[in-house]
């Protein structure tokens, strides 16, 4: 008969599921990017590409990996369930730089299944005003799809996750990272999805006052009546 899994165990899972989950993300972004680059001088076809990897990417390791560690991959997802109380904080500080290095890890194999130098800087140019408000909104819509989806169908979430940031991609002049690990492992790729490393602090506080934004917004909505 097989022994219940310790608290250690569990936590350890959830660790490993985060790290690899937000590598593969990391493989869907700038992996489809690569790809789609190779293949087209078209950049509203090679954002398209990106955009439905991303998507699809999304999807599947949400449906997989959410009932190991609850499919966080972005600090920013982690940082608003622990502000709301609804994940440890020990936990928290694990998560985030399991996120970050995942990310870098999943950037660093796509160059290897690419044939590209492993270590790279972007030197793409991602900065200004409008860039910073459309990561405020994109990390703002993404928690407000995340908790409006568990107050109305967690099942959904997934889906819902993975369609808000494919359209996303289109609808803001950043194309939608809303995620600090994501960020800055994109910053590690001097390719189709890449950042300038100069760049990645102005998205992060950005993103960042999105999370500020969307905690007592999506607690307002979507706490129901009498709680």
């Amino acid at each position: 008969m097989n022994q219940p899994l310790t608290t250690r165990q569990i936590n350890a899972r959830r660790l490993v599921a985060e790290t690899i989950g937000t590598a593969l993300l990391l493989v869907g972004v700038v992996g489809s990017g690569i790809m789609a680059q190779s293949l087209t001088d078209d950049i509203a076809l090679a954002l398209l590409a990106n955009a439905i990897a991303t998507g699809c990417t999304l999807y599947v390791i949400i449906t997989i990996l959410g009932p190991l560690s609850g499919a966080h991959f972005n600090p920013v997802v982690t940082l608003a369930f622990a502000l709301r109380g609804d994940h440890p904080w020990p936990l928290t500080a694990a998560y985030i730089p399991l996120q970050v290095l995942g990310g870098i890890g999943g950037v660093l194999l796509c160059h290897l299944m690419f044939d590209l130098p492993v270590w790279q800087a972007s030197t793409t140019a991602r900065t200004g005003a409008s860039q910073w408000l459309s990561e405020v909104f994109a990390t703002l819509g993404l928690l407000f799809v995340i908790f409006g989806g568990l107050r109305s169908k967690p099942d959904a979430v997934p889906t819902l996750v993975a369609l808000y940031i494919t359209g996303a991609y289109w609808f803001t002049s950043s194309t939608s990272f809303a995620n600090p690990a994501v960020t800055i492992a994109r910053g590690f790729s001097d390719t189709f999805a890449g950042i300038d490393p100069s760049h990645i602090a102005g998205f992060i506080a950005s993103q960042l006052v999105g999370l500020a934004v969307a905690l007592p917004l999506t607690r307002w909505l979507f706490t129901p009546n009498g709680d």
